[in-house]
């Protein structure tokens, strides 16, 4: 994980996401940059509160192939997942975010997740796993929670 997490529950958008892995921690930092409205906040899917959502929903708890959004954490909303998931994280951040949003969504669901599941299927040989270093900006930190 990238920094340490809060204990205070939040409200609104949550991505859950593999803590372990380096593109995912990646991908979270480039959300962090794009999201300049702050309104996503993290959680490692092995986080005892992603975990808990995870076996509220009925999803697997140890298998982190797929990112988990969730539209409003403080009502346990049902997820988007894979490319559904990205594209909604995207979509709360202006500019930049939401014109990738745009563009990945010219795609069927389909061709996304296939893509998806190919690169989830690789990225530890590619990105490798993640080792915690501090985050650019020191508020993104209450950004995270588990």
């Amino acid at each position: 994980m990238d920094a340490p997490a809060t204990s205070q529950v939040p409200t609104g958008p949550v991505l859950l996401f593999d803590g372990e892995c380096g593109l995912c921690n990646r991908c979270v930092r480039l959300l962090l940059r794009l999201d300049r409205e702050a309104k996503l906040r993290f959680a490692p899917l092995q986080s005892p509160a992603a975990q808990a959502y995870l076996r509220s929903k009925g999803l697997p708890t140890t298998d982190f192939d797929s990112l988990v959004f969730v539209s409003d954490w403080s009502r346990a909303a049902d997820p988007s997942l894979r490319t559904d998931g990205v594209l909604a994280a995207l979509r709360l951040c202006p500019g930049t975010g939401r014109a990738l949003a745009g563009l990945l969504g010219i795609f069927p669901a389909g061709l996304r997740d296939w893509g998806y599941k190919f690169i989830a299927r690789w990225r530890y040989r590619i990105w490798g796993e993640w080792h915690p270093r501090p985050l650019a900006r020191p508020e993104w930190a209450g950004r995270f929670f588990g």
